[in-house]
């Protein structure tokens, strides 16, 4: 948008659109399901490779994090591959494990007149394909444990004064 003036406007107003699930049953698939035996678990696994890059990249990340001071003396080459795995990870959580794995899906529309619209779909209950109580459990660990592991690496590294990791433990958050 551009003013009389001249100055061009850049301020955006992003407007959110939660769409709700479309079949009628509300019940919400289970973080922790105590009742779960193990060959219950391993046989509800309906999406083995989805669920190993889920956790691939983001394991990755911190590895390379943890061993590159020893394997490499670049910092930057540390640095590069540790915003490409978390990269890798946003994608495949974005298009590939949220959908499959849990059933969720967003992405962004613009208008005509340019406002910024995000789109959020979510799956919930026993629809055609519901998710199962292991890939969920899966995926939502995987989102929580690992910010909490780059927290953790966050603070030790401020305590041991290499301030200049600071920035990809920024990125991995």
């Amino acid at each position: 948008m551009t003013r009389k003036d001249g100055v061009v406007n850049s301020s955006r107003t992003f407007k959110i659109i939660l769409i709700p699930p479309q079949d009628s049953n509300d019940d919400d698939v289970s973080l922790f399901d105590a009742e779960e035996d193990a060959s219950a678990r391993k046989s509800r696994i309906k999406h083995p490779v989805a669920s190993f890059f889920h956790l691939f990249f983001r394991v990755s990340a911190v590895l390379v994090y943890l061993l590159c001071e020893w394997l490499s003396s670049s910092f930057i080459a540390g640095m590069v591959a540790i915003i490409l795995l978390l990269s890798c990870d946003f994608w495949t959580v974005k298009n590939i494990t949220g959908r499959l794995m849990v059933g969720l899906r967003w992405w962004n529309q613009v208008d005509d007149d340019g406002k910024s619209q995000w789109v959020f779909e979510s799956r919930k209950g026993r629809g055609r394909n519901p998710p199962s109580n292991s890939e969920s459990r899966i995926f939502w660990l995987g989102l929580i444990i690992c910010p909490i592991i780059w927290v953790i690496l966050a603070f030790s590294t401020l305590i041991s004064f290499k301030i200049k990791w600071l920035v990809s433990l920024q990125r991995g958050h």
